[in-house]
């Protein structure tokens, strides 16, 4: 009996363990959705929360998130109408709409991340390529409104003004006709064409980040330092101008003191020649034998070292030199 008991009890058990595994029942979670499979086929589905039935051991059920879901690309190098390449990193939020769809034509989510990379990178590229690179990074015409400019603080100089005025660098934009967020509507409307029929519904499709490639890159560093370069010319010129400014008024302040040096000069040896002249004339009047003998010597003086010979038979200028009384 006590034999009996003990595998009346293993059995039931068993069959307990049994119907717990393979039951009719089953838990559907918030935020899933199923579909129940029966020899390959469906035979139901499942979108809400709660309790469910199912044929024990020949149903299988497959569950499917329910929620949003994020698929992430990998960048891109696309050219855009103006054959500018660009490198697009895309983002995209999507959802599965019919589990039974999605499990009759994708089956599995890496599957469905799979057809989802091959069907939005292509949509990307086509409307990347089909506009301007102006339509991508820009969503409106704002910014034509608020008059950009460029300039260069110059500090608390002496006309700073006019050296900012010089450095002003006006930025044009031009304007745009659909904007980034008409292109990701277009992105979205090209792969909602598609996607249905995997049972898939996609959300929104956003480009995360746009990259210049290096040639371009390299083209606006280019223009970048052209910019810079007229700039830095500006700037050179007006200090050659106002150097040669300066350099002017230097040259004629120093022909004005020059001028008027040499006018006060003048005058002052026109003084002392004056004076000179009338001591000479006191001193030959106190004197005349004596003034006319110191003039002599001051002339010998002068000449006699630049005579390398001399010969007289009695020059008068030479009277000194014969006798200490001129005669």
């Amino acid at each position: 009996m006590k034999k009996a008991s003990i595998i009346i009890t293993v059995v039931v058990a068993l069959a307990i363990l049994f119907i717990v595994i393979f039951g009719p029942l089953f838990v559907l979670n918030e935020g899933e959705q199923a579909v129940v499979v029966r020899f390959g086929k469906i035979v139901n589905s499942h979108s809400d929360a709660g309790l469910k039935w199912r044929s024990p051991i020949i149903d299988t059920v497959i569950k499917y998130p329910k929620r949003l879901m994020s698929w992430d690309g990998e960048p891109q190098r696309i050219p855009t109408k103006e054959n500018q390449f660009i490198y697009v990193d895309t983002t995209a939020r999507w959802r599965i709409a019919d589990p039974i769809k999605f499990y009759e034509s994708v089956n599995d989510l890496n599957a469905a991340y799979s057809k989802l990379s091959d069907v939005i990178d292509s949509a990307v590229r086509t409307v990347i390529s089909s506009n301007y690179l102006r339509e991508a990074v820009r969503s409106s015409d704002e910014i034509l409104s608020e008059n950009q400019v460029e300039s260069f603080q110059t500090g608390d100089v002496e006309n700073s003004a006019t050296l900012q005025q010089l450095a002003i660098t006006p930025t044009q934009y031009e304007k745009i006709e659909k904007g980034r967020l008409e292109l990701t509507e277009e992105m979205r409307a090209l792969v909602s064409d598609i996607v249905p029929s995997f049972g898939i519904e996609v959300v929104d499709i956003l480009p995360r980040q746009i990259k210049y490639s290096d040639e371009l890159s390299e083209s606006v560093y280019q223009r970048m330092i052209k910019e810079r370069n007229q700039i830095a010319q500006a700037f050179r010129a007006y200090g050659e101008g106002k150097k040669a400014e300066w350099l002017g008024k230097l040259e004629n302040e120093k022909r004005t003191i020059l001028s008027s040096a040499y006018a006060k000069g003048e005058s002052i040896k026109g003084k002392a020649d004056a004076e000179a002249s009338k001591i000479y004339a006191d001193s030959f009047g106190r004197d005349p034998s004596f003034f006319e003998f110191w003039k002599a010597i001051e002339s010998y003086r002068k000449t006699m070292p630049a005579f390398n010979k001399t010969l007289s038979t009695g020059m008068d200028y030479f009277k000194y030199l014969y006798s200490p009384t001129g005669r």
